[in-house]
């Protein structure tokens, strides 16, 4: 480590500069496929719904597949060589699809496979992303090189998708899938330029598959605070998966709204992730890391019992209250839960307690969307809505069980026992 990197800010660190522009490559070409993959299938493709939701499903079904195993084979490599190699093998699959369709050999079979493939490169890129940070930003700018990182994610999440409307409407929808893949090849070229060495491989890194999957997940259970973390994100992910769900049928169904109005109101959470990436590092040096992330858990619980009151008035207004309020609160819990894991994880078991973490928060995502259509068809949208937000509410209880109220920064998670 550079020791002018640890004295300066952050943004001064050469390396993490480079580490931020190949985030942001790779983020916002990612969610520009969010819109020009299925009108790939709905336009080129003349897909129907329900090939358009498997489309959908394959993107993320290596989370639950391969998420475990992940962790462990991130800990036996090279973590910058293997987003390098993760953004290489998107390159080429993503970039298979815009040149399979000028040669009109595109089949929705075909976009189905690279959507799976490009998903599990995805995979093993973010397990060593959230692995590889702690290389080049230590001690009190760890926080801050998380925040800037998922301010950088909010404002693709944000952006992307109406650059990629954008983009279908110019050159087309399979056309625009190459930004997709330029996007992947540029944060490649941009991990070759960071200089601080990469981390040897590990020589004792050959034990069985299941014996290091067990490794990671007894870490994380045996750290309370770890542990507390995860119920508490699986609970909010379970919450919030089906409430995203039926947004768009309760905007349009049952409140009435009109389709601007609506597709405002849907781009409310992706200002208020912004803004919590923007304010987590301000807030993290200001009241300190724990403390920031205590208080990201404890400001939703009010905002909840706004959403379901929405109305085709005024009340409006309350859908966006609470979209910003748990993206806000989501973004900065976010980046104290994974400042924390970086803290106090010792390196050489980092990727397979990332990947714990991701495979156990992640899985209650299709769980939470499938619920929450479940309840909607027996008591109604708007029914599901309150007893959805109710348990995005109680998110929070976990950590009252955990060291976390009484913690200013995560180094202190020695002095309050934070291991049961």
């Amino acid at each position: 480590m550079d020791p002018y990197a640890m004295t300066t800010g952050v943004l001064r660190n050469p390396d993490f500069l480079r580490f931020l522009s190949s985030h942001l490559a790779s983020e916002l070409g990612a969610n520009i496929s969010r819109v020009a993959l299925p009108l790939v299938a709905v336009l080129v493709l003349h897909a129907g719904p329900a090939e358009v939701g498997l489309l959908a499903a394959l993107q993320t079904t290596a989370y639950l597949v391969i998420g475990l195993p992940a962790g462990v084979w991130v800990d036996r490599m090279r973590r910058r060589r293997v987003m390098m190699a993760s953004d290489l093998a998107r390159f080429v699959l993503v970039g298979s699809v815009p040149v399979a369709a000028e040669l009109g050999v595109l089949t929705m079979p075909m976009l189905c496979v690279v959507a799976l493939l490009a998903g599990t490169a995805q995979v093993f890129n973010d397990v060593a992303d959230q692995t590889y940070l702690p290389r080049l930003v230590r001690g009190p700018q760890l926080a801050d090189g998380n925040a800037k990182l998922e301010t950088v994610r909010a404002a693709s999440f944000l952006s992307g998708p109406a650059i990629g409307g954008a983009l279908v409407e110019l050159v087309g929808a399979s056309r625009t899938i190459a930004a997709t893949a330029l996007g992947s090849l540029a944060s490649m070229l941009f991990l070759t330029t960071i200089r601080t060495p990469d981390e040897p491989r590990r020589a004792d890194g050959r034990e069985p598959l299941l014996q290091g999957i067990r490794e990671g997940l007894a870490y994380l259970w045996h750290d309370r605070l770890m542990r507390m973390f995860t119920a508490s994100s699986a609970i909010s992910n379970l919450s919030v998966s089906g409430v995203l769900g039926l947004s768009v049928l309760f905007l349009a169904d049952v409140v009435r709204l009109e389709p601007g109005v609506l597709g405002a109101l849907l781009t409310v959470g992706g200002v208020g992730g912004m803004v919590g990436g923007l304010s987590a590092g301000w807030l993290s040096r200001r009241v300190g890391s724990a403390r920031m992330t205590w208080l990201a858990a404890v400001i939703v619980p009010p905002f909840c019992l706004l959403l379901p009151m929405t109305q085709a008035d005024w009340r409006a207004s309350f859908f966006a209250v609470t979209s910003f309020a748990i993206s806000f609160a989501a973004a900065m819990s976010n980046i104290g839960q994974l400042t924390y894991r970086q803290t106090v994880t010792p390196e050489h078991l980092l990727g397979r307690v990332n990947g714990s973490v991701r495979f156990l928060v992640w899985g209650t995502m299709p769980v939470g969307a499938l619920l929450g259509g479940l309840i909607a068809a027996q008591l109604g949208v708007r029914q599901a809505l309150w007893i959805l937000l109710t348990g995005r509410a109680l998110a929070f209880v976990p950590l009252l069980f955990s060291p976390l109220p009484r913690m200013r920064q995560f180094d202190e998670a020695g002095e309050v026992q934070a291991r049961s």
